[in-house]
């Protein structure tokens, strides 16, 4: 029989008994196990497993980009004769120079030098006059401008063999047939939609506000032009600059239409020398493809990062 406790008296506090782990208690989450009781994986921690589909696809894609530089250097180290004789994946049996000896001892510097300078005017008009045109698009938003720049984007719809016979009248009655300005203007015109369309896109990444603050500050717009945006879209600026030296250096259909003589002619109707009636020297044919490429790959090399960052921007608002 228990006695009452005397007045006065307090019991000790009772103490509670902790939950087991796992056991569902709020306020605790519950440790994840795995298979047989071990902790279970997170996501980024397992190893990832290779893909072999992938790989084989890349090495495929290597032997595609690859197998035609080879056949490409390797022709151009030997003679004509081994060249035909042992085929063109064949090691070269002799090493030889003669092709791009001949190649330099014929009118290839004259062909690379109107080439140049096709591809310098060519890049410098298109720059010149997409960013003239971008600027007011951009910047005033009415119907007219917009109408322009909807003209601009008609012409990428609108293939340069489709209009050869137009463009060569319009030459001729300019006086300009057989000449390298004559050239340097349709080619210019042709690349002018793309060159628009990427920098419109560029000028359309710049804040609105730094305009505003220009104009507030009692700029115009060619100050504008000159302070704020040409420095801030010079990435939309190479890219465009690349792009037109691209295809001025490649081009072939208008220097072939609206020139004649040898003279005026670019790197693209200069390997027409290799080529004859009843025979074709392929290694010095493709020694002079290798020395045309040379000076536009290395241009490429040094301005690659501006192009990829000024089309990253053509998608733009």
């Amino acid at each position: 029989m228990q006695h009452p406790p005397p007045p006065g008296h307090r019991s000790p506090p009772s103490r509670k008994l902790l939950p087991a782990a796992g056991s569902g208690t709020p306020g605790r989450r519950p440790r994840r196990t795995g298979r047989a009781g071990s902790p279970a994986r997170r996501p980024g921690s397992a190893a990832r497993r290779p893909n072999y589909l992938a790989g084989l696809g890349s090495l495929v894609w290597l032997v595609v980009v690859a197998l035609p530089l080879y056949v490409l250097v390797t022709a151009t180290v030997q003679g004509r004769d081994a060249y035909f004789d042992r085929g063109p994946l064949s090691l070269p049996s002799e090493f030889t120079l003669d092709n791009y000896r001949r190649v330099l001892e014929s009118d290839f510097f004259v062909y690379l030098g109107n080439t140049a300078l096709v591809t310098l005017a060519s890049a410098a008009l298109a720059v010149a006059l997409s960013v003239t045109v971008a600027y007011p698009v951009v910047r005033t938003r009415s119907r007219s401008s917009q109408r322009v720049f909807g003209l601009f984007l008609l012409g990428l719809a609108i293939p340069a063999q489709a209009v050869i016979i137009p463009v060569y009248l319009i030459i001729t009655k300019l006086r300009l047939y057989d000449t390298l300005f004559g050239v340097i203007l349709p080619t210019t015109a042709f690349t002018l939609p793309v060159c628009v369309l990427i920098l419109v896109g560029a000028l359309r990444d710049i804040d609105e506000e730094l305009y505003e603050s220009m104009a507030l500050d009692g700029a115009g717009p060619v100050r504008i032009l000159l302070q704020l945006v040409l420095p801030l879209s010079r990435a939309g600026i190479s890219t465009v600059g690349v792009y037109a030296s691209l295809q001025a250096w490649n081009g072939f259909l208008f220097p072939l239409i609206l020139t004649q003589s040898e003279g005026n002619r670019v790197l693209t109707l200069g390997l027409y020398d290799y080529v004859g009636q009843f025979r074709v020297d392929v290694p010095a044919l493709l020694a002079a493809v290798l020395l045309s490429i040379i000076p536009l790959f290395t241009v490429y090399l040094f301005a690659r990062r501006q192009l990829i960052n000024g089309l990253m921007g053509v998608g733009g608002r």
